[in-house]
């Protein structure tokens, strides 16, 4: 009789916890909460954040602040490698206290060939900077380099999705790596235009809303 009621009670255990796994909050989905309108968003970048290729109001971060309405302080620096942006960030979340930060880093990584665990660990200490300061993290995926990419197929760097994962937090796939392949969207090989940055942007703000950080209207 106990090991049949035991049988029982351990297969109604089971039957919950599998349950459990299909209910909204037991969803493996990164935690966020909607960044209000008028919130500091700390941009960090090299120069596809500042905006190379295009008129400086033509940069994601100034077309991001006209659709949401936040404060979205651009600090791309060109020719930033993880590394730089990194050494940069302390200062920028001392001075802007944001409220999220987006980052999107790593492309000079790869151009001078820099040792790819550099460039992870670069990544995680970002994101744990920021998430340390109260900051919510968006990371932005970058394409890779590969014989595809120089066919003009490019595809984002597995170190985005996995340092996402091992963060637990959002990630905006595919958005560089969209607009970089399209040459009508680009000013040269690896900047976008005033069309590209638009388009980036349209995407980067489907990402914010489907993760929560983004109010839909």
């Amino acid at each position: 009789m106990k090991s049949t009621m035991q049988r029982r009670a351990l297969l109604g255990a089971m039957l919950l916890i599998t349950a459990g796994a299909g209910l909204p909050g037991c969803s493996r989905k990164p935690a966020t909460q909607p960044v209000p309108a008028g919130a500091t968003v700390l941009a960090l970048g090299d120069s596809l954040t500042s905006g190379v290729g295009a008129s400086a109001d033509a940069a994601y971060p100034t077309l991001l602040a006209a659709r949401t309405g936040w404060n979205v302080i651009n600090a791309g620096v060109s020719g930033n490698t993880s590394a730089q942006a990194l050494e940069r960030l302390p200062a920028l979340l001392q001075e802007h206290r944001p409220a999220l930060v987006i980052v999107s880093i790593g492309g000079n990584d790869f151009l001078r060939r820099l040792p790819l665990e550099t460039t992870r660990t670069n990544l995680r200490r970002i994101g744990e900077q920021a998430r340390a300061s109260g900051a919510q993290v968006l990371l932005v995926a970058v394409p890779g380099l590969s014989l595809m990419a120089a066919a003009g197929q490019l595809s984002d760097h597995e170190v985005y999705a996995e340092t996402a994962k091992a963060l637990k937090i959002p990630l905006h796939a595919d958005g560089w790596s969209t607009v970089l392949a399209d040459a009508r969207l680009r000013a040269d090989s690896v900047h976008a235009n005033a069309a590209g940055y638009a388009r980036f942007t349209d995407g980067l703000v489907q990402t914010l809303q489907s993760t929560g950080l983004l109010s839909k209207k």
